[in-house]
């Protein structure tokens, strides 16, 4: 039985690079050449259509990048093609992530109207100092009007925020969660800062909280939301009841995902192997192999002792874990395949099991790396 198959669209421009993140995503000196790349971006799924054929697509994600630089035109013409070529199911989740600094309330109400029906905004923090130092190009007025512009368009939408801030305290980082939370979002995932390779603040890092008041910051958020009534749900993600992201659950819950655009991945199941796939990564590259008709720069089936590995490598992130079915349902292997992991994570009071469900502790779940360290190879 195949699992859920979404659909993954990568735009890798941005108006500005941020020293934080490590994502296939260029800062546009110029107009991004959009009509082309939408061209790129047909040809790809096209080419792609032989291995999903006949397969539903339950959620599109718009990533990036980021996507709102685009025209809602050009929005609306991908997602045109999308509904020409795979079969969507009714009421698919159709996201597209946005930044404040991008907003404009005609071109969203535009986007709404192009098939978009949930929008996730890249807020961060409501703090002039912080987003001055996260390289942001909105101020907290910006990210506020966004939000307004989103509620009234959008009945669905995330807010994205991040904690352990450059010289940010606890008192702020909880500032920052309760003027999310005066939006009522539907969804909100707060994220640690994190020194990635390959980043501006890696090479450079800033003055950082250290790990108590980090652990304080998450702390104080979680119960925060837990008295808001939302539910953790993974380990960053927070959603009001009937609310979860529906395109990240599925990655989660190890489901396939045909991704296209520059430097974007797929994972394909088919009988008896699991294929992995990673587009060409620098945009114009992978427009000219694109329109040839060959965009994947790599693929490869993933090996057998690997495929338990990367099944708990989603799973465990969700709080309530997994049904044990799953797991083969997912990888067609037996649970026995990871039994020794298994039982090491519970001797360390990391995991609890029996044979209906695996889900992690809350030990587990505030050592997560821990945890998933047990399972790589």
């Amino acid at each position: 039985m195949l699992p859920p198959l979404s659909l993954y669209i990568h735009i890798p421009w941005c108006v500005r690079k941020c020293p934080y993140c490590d994502f296939n995503s260029h800062e546009a000196r110029e107009p991004p050449p959009e009509q082309g790349y939408i061209d790129a971006l047909i040809a790809d799924l096209e080419a792609a259509l032989p291995p999903v054929w006949g397969r539903k697509v339950y959620s599109v994600f718009f990533g990036g990048g980021t996507p709102s630089v685009f025209s809602a035109d050009g929005i609306e013409r991908i997602i045109a093609a999308v509904r020409t070529r795979l079969p969507l199911e009714a009421g698919a989740e159709i996201t597209l992530e946005a930044n404040p600094g991008t907003f404009e309330a005609e071109k969203f109400r535009a986007f709404r109207a192009a098939g978009i029906n949930r929008l996730s905004i890249g807020i961060q923090s409501f703090n002039p100092h912080h987003l001055k130092a996260l390289g942001r190009i909105h101020d907290a007025a910006e990210a506020r009007a966004a939000i307004e512009i989103a509620r009234r368009n959008f009945d669905n939408f995330n807010l994205d925020l991040m904690y352990g801030l450059p010289q940010q305290s606890v008192d702020e980082a909880r500032a920052d969660l309760e003027a999310a939370l005066s939006f009522a979002p539907p969804h909100l995932s707060a994220y640690h800062l994190t020194l990635e390779p390959n980043t501006y603040f890696h090479r450079y890092p800033p003055p950082l909280p250290d790990d108590d008041a980090t652990a304080q910051m998450q702390q104080s958020i979680e119960d925060a939301l837990a008295a808001a009534g939302y539910e953790h749900y993974e380990t960053s993600a927070f959603a009001q009841p009937g609310r979860r992201a529906r395109h990240n659950v599925n990655y989660w819950q190890f489901g396939d995902y045909l991704g296209i655009g520059a430097g974007a991945h797929s994972k394909l199941s088919f009988a008896g192997r699991i294929t992995r796939q990673m587009r060409y990564k620098q945009p114009r590259q992978y427009m000219a192999s694109a329109i040839a008709g060959n965009a994947i720069q790599e693929q490869h089936d993933v090996a057998a002792n690997e495929i338990g590995c990367e099944f708990m490598m989603n799973a465990l992130r969700l709080n309530a874990g997994f049904p044990a079915s799953l797991f083969e349902e997912r990888t067609g292997m037996p649970l026995t395949a990871v039994l020794k992991e298994l039982e090491a994570a519970e001797r360390r009071g990391l995991i609890i099991r029996d044979a209906l469900r695996i889900a992690p502790t809350a030990l587990g779940r505030r050592f997560l790396n821990d945890l998933l360290q047990l399972f790589l190879h």
